[in-house]
This record gives C-alpha cells, sequence and structure tokens, in this order.
C-alpha cells in the first residue's frame, strides 16, 4: 500500500499479538463440536438428539457449543413442544453464512484427511461443490499469492520509507 512515499509491510511490524479476524472467529466458532452442529443444521438436524448422536459429542459439551453459538447469534432455538419443553435449533443467516467455511473445510479434509470421503455433496447441477475463492470484483481465483495484507482501521502501524528502505 503506498502512501505518499511509505510501504506498510506486515511481516515487517512489532512482535505482538495480531488484532485478527480469524481468532475472532475462532473463538466462536473454533471449539470442538462448534463446526459439527452447524454441519448437522445445515443438513437439516435439528433436534438435540440428533445433533448429540451425529456428532458424538456428549449431552454436557453440546448443550456448552448450542448455548455459545446461540449467544453469538449463529444459532436460533425453536420451540416444538410445550410439555415437556424442547426445541429445535436453527441456523440464523449468520450460521447459513458459514457454509462456504465447511465447504472449503470438507474440500480440504477430502484431499488431506481422509483415505476416503464419508459424505459427497452434489450441486444442483449434479457435480460435486468445490470452494474456490474468488474477488467479488473482478471473479478472478483468490490465492495467498494474489493478495495483501494491511492493517484494518485502529491499528498502529510501522511505516517504512520505499525510498531508503529504513523504518521510521
Amino acid at each position: 500500500m503506498a502512501e505518499h512515499g511509505t510501504e506498510i509491510v506486515m511481516a515487517e511490524q512489532p512482535l505482538r499479538v495480531r488484532p485478527c479476524s480469524i481468532a475472532a472467529a475462532l473463538g466462536i466458532v473454533g471449539e470442538r463440536w462448534s463446526l459439527q452442529a452447524i454441519r448437522e443444521m445445515g443438513y437439516g438436524v435439528h433436534r438435540f438428539a440428533r445433533i448429540a448422536a451425529y456428532t458424538g459429542a456428549s449431552r454436557d459439551m453440546l448443550a456448552d457449543r448450542l448455548r455459545k453459538l446461540e449467544n453469538a447469534g449463529l444459532v436460533e432455538r425453536r420451540q416444538y413442544s410445550e410439555h415437556p419443553p424442547r426445541f429445535e435449533y436453527h441456523l440464523t443467516q449468520a450460521g447459513q453464512e458459514l457454509f462456504p467455511v465447511l465447504l472449503a473445510l470438507q474440500d480440504w479434509g477430502n484431499t488431506w484427511a481422509v483415505a476416503e470421503p464419508a459424505v459427497q455433496l452434489v450441486h444442483d447441477c449434479g457435480h460435486p461443490p468445490h470452494a474456490v475463492p474468488t474477488c467479488r470484483h473482478c471473479g478472478a481465483p483468490v490465492t495467498p499469492e494474489s493478495v495483501t495484507a494491511f492493517p484494518g482501521r485502529g491499528v498502529s502501524v510501522v511505516r517504512r520509507d520505499d525510498s531508503d528502505g529504513t523504518s521510521g
């Protein structure tokens, strides 16, 4: 990012914990069982006992994860029985928008983590979908080589003067 002869180089910033949207997202969905519960709701499984059975999570652990997902706005409870009170769990828009993340994890897992996929997804066109991130503006594929990281608003940075290569 060139601004008046200076460039911000993320790799040359002072060593400290970086504020990060990835870390913030993992704080919500990064605990074991959270993404698996979201996966099951995406498959149409909404009742607690069935989510527990399909994920292998203990009842206490799943209850904790679902409560955290609900508090974070990814899941909503819907009562389906009054006597006794029983609830189903459904994805909110925020939860549904995790689908590309799950698809990317499944793609990666199918390639690198399992010998044979246990589940295969098929798109409406009849072919398996693949997570291929593209730029919303130009439509080109997004790769680590095609993006540059710049600090967001409110982050203090060290600027390097392009003319002499020194830090300022």
